[in-house]
């Protein structure tokens, strides 16, 4: 690997690439390099400290040089770890020196005046991917930060030591009396001109973990004494409906608009908006992980059609690990993720649709639910923001408790600390009833809703891009499982999910093309907000009769029903055109190409 430019070079580089930030008021706050053992800097991590009375984290970014130009990101990992930072320093100090591993560059950079100090790139989950074999035979002091991130991060510190031989000792951070997630750079803060006898004189405890043991002893276990702890009250970012560390799941059948609801909610969280009941919201970054959706064709113009501020999402994509592109997978990929989110920071939600895609296992069965879940509810307490997982109602389960109709195992209700029901009906006279209802709360009051409507209109500046929004409607009141079986119950021939599914389109594609031709272009953009399968629609297209009818030599084509069946779209809904599909051996025109 090629040497990088001098580090003067890399403080202009950050400064282009993070120009943005700088041009909204965030301020430059270190340039950490990583060093291999010869001086030669791998790569840099940026920090930028937020604007004077901003509520958002800070900001830390690696960025390197590919031997032709500046990059974000960190080069590929060296076969045997990335290097700790201060990695030279470590080297050069005499064996005598206790070295002291901390979290994050801020501290070590702070308590090397004082000692020799390393930490790894990352965050409480980085321990893993570092090489730790510099530290082998030395006395080791680890002091963690002061929250339940740092004190896993200790312990994983500790056990890799333990193996390396390592004499331990870890700080006892609740006795110094800093606040809840301070770290050493906070207490240097503290005490200027600390010296190294202040420091022997901290309340550090002798590591004596199974971490130590020969291979083959049994685990260790951390036990939380309660009265380490201190009560905390419930951290909403909606009150009484999303909470900050929570997962939160919701469901409902097809055609409800689930999607459109989370991206609603994700617009509200970085436009820094009103919830329904007319509550502010503080604004915050949103990560997005979609295992259907794409996002350019389908959720960028549902978040600008709900004035999201898009500089404040984040799509999940690919992980390229060393030189392969593979899908995101939430049992080997969490630790990047949270490394990646927390130097973004202020990550308010996080959003998993669906949320089936995060098991490994079997859905149905609650063991292998509840393990392949477990990493996302870390997540989601590690960068204490609200987790919303997207699923469906199981078929034919209309009237029964909403957290038992969740699709797959039980594990997933249960594991929520809260999960909403969705529910939609075209009713007989034409028009569309949705309700968002919750249907569970551990951490609050359960029961209520609201009622929404799903709008489709074409995007400022983008001719032919229609996308779906949410316009919520008046408060309920009453449990889920009424709310949901008084929409579910309506239109007087059977619940919604009783249908087909080509019914149900049948139904969706009249009540659309009632008032009157619309483009192709919007009919499935709407159909894919509704949830409905263009094949589907097709079908659908099919048994309406509907024609297809080219607008203009320069036009796409519209859809619209027979003549004067528009003006009555009471029957349209009550499916009066039953023709049967066309079969296999005479395909329609539409099947074979001639019209779209």
């Amino acid at each position: 690997m090629s040497a990088p430019p001098a580090v003067s070079d890399a403080r202009q580089a950050a400064r282009e690439l993070f120009a943005d930030k700088l041009n909204d008021g965030w301020q430059p706050a270190g340039l950490y390099p990583y060093r291999l053992a010869n001086g030669t800097v791998l790569f840099h991590k940026v920090r930028l400290d937020p604007p004077p009375g901003s509520n958002d984290e800070k900001f830390i970014r690696p960025i390197h040089h590919d031997g032709t130009r500046w990059r974000k990101g960190e080069p590929s990992k060296p076969a045997e770890g990335k290097p700790l930072y201060l990695l030279p320093e470590l080297l050069a100090a005499d064996l005598s020196y206790a070295a002291y591993v901390v979290e994050g560059e801020k501290a070590a950079h702070a308590l090397a005046k004082t000692g020799v100090a390393v930490t790894t790139s990352g965050a409480a989950n980085s321990a893993g991917a570092a090489d730790w074999t510099p530290m082998q035979g030395r006395s080791v002091r680890i002091w963690p930060d002061n929250d339940q991130a740092g004190a896993r991060y200790g312990v994983d510190v500790a056990k890799r030591l333990g193996a390396l031989g390592c004499a331990m000792e870890v700080l006892d951070v609740a006795g110094l009396g800093l606040p809840h997630k301070a770290d050493a750079w906070d207490w240097i803060e503290q005490h200027v001109g600390a010296t190294t006898t202040d420091l022997d004189a901290l309340p550090w405890k002798p590591w004596k973990a199974t971490g130590q043991a020969p291979a083959g002893a049994a685990p260790s276990l951390c036990l939380i004494r309660a009265d380490e702890l201190t009560p905390q009250c419930v951290d909403w970012l909606w009150h009484g409906w999303l909470a900050r560390g929570k997962l939160h799941v919701l469901a409902g059948a097809p055609g409800t608009g689930k999607t459109t609801i989370a991206l609603a909610l994700v617009a509200t969280v970085t436009c820094g908006g009103r919830w329904p009941d007319g509550t502010h919201c503080a604004p915050g970054n949103v990560l997005i992980w979609s295992g259907e959706d794409d996002p350019e064709d389908t959720l960028l113009p549902r978040l600008i059609a709900m004035g999201a501020d898009r500089s404040r999402v984040y799509f999940i994509g690919e992980v390229t690990a060393d030189g392969v592109r593979r899908a995101f997978n939430p049992a080997e990929d969490i630790a990047t993720l949270e490394a990646e989110a927390r130097c973004i920071g202020n990550i308010s939600l996080l959003v998993v649709d669906p949320i089936v895609s995060a098991i490994a296992g079997d859905s149905h069965k609650n063991a292998e639910v509840r393990r392949d879940l477990q990493p996302l509810v870390d997540l989601g307490g590690q960068l204490h923001c609200a987790v919303l997982g997207i699923s469906h109602f199981t078929k034919g389960t209309a009237g029964r408790d909403p957290v038992e109709r969740v699709t797959g195992s039980l594990a997933f209700g249960a594991l929520a600390r809260l999960v909403f029901g969705a529910a939609k009906v075209t009713s007989a006279d034409g028009k569309a009833q949705r309700i968002f209802a919750r249907a569970k709360s551990n951490i609050g009051p359960d029961g209520g809703g609201w009622v929404y409507e799903i709008r489709q209109d074409e995007l400022e500046g983008h001719p032919g891009l229609f996308a779906s929004q949410v316009i919520w409607g008046e408060a309920l009141e009453g449990t889920a499982r009424e709310l949901l079986a008084s929409v579910e119950d309506m239109g007087g021939d059977g619940a919604a999910e009783a249908m087909s599914e080509r019914d149900l389109a049948i139904k969706w594609l009249a009540d659309l093309l009632a008032d009157g031709p619309v483009p192709k272009t919007k009919v499935d953009a709407e159909a894919k907000a509704a949830g409905h399968k263009l094949a589907t629609v097709r079908r659908a297209k099919t048994a309406l009769k509907v024609r297809a009818v080219k607008a203009g030599m320069k036009e796409g084509w519209n859809w619209e029903l027979p003549e004067g069946a528009q003006r009555n779209p009471k029957a349209l809904t009550q499916n009066v055109w039953t023709p049967s599909a066309p079969s296999e051996d005479c395909p329609s025109a539409e099947a074979a190409g001639s019209v779209p």
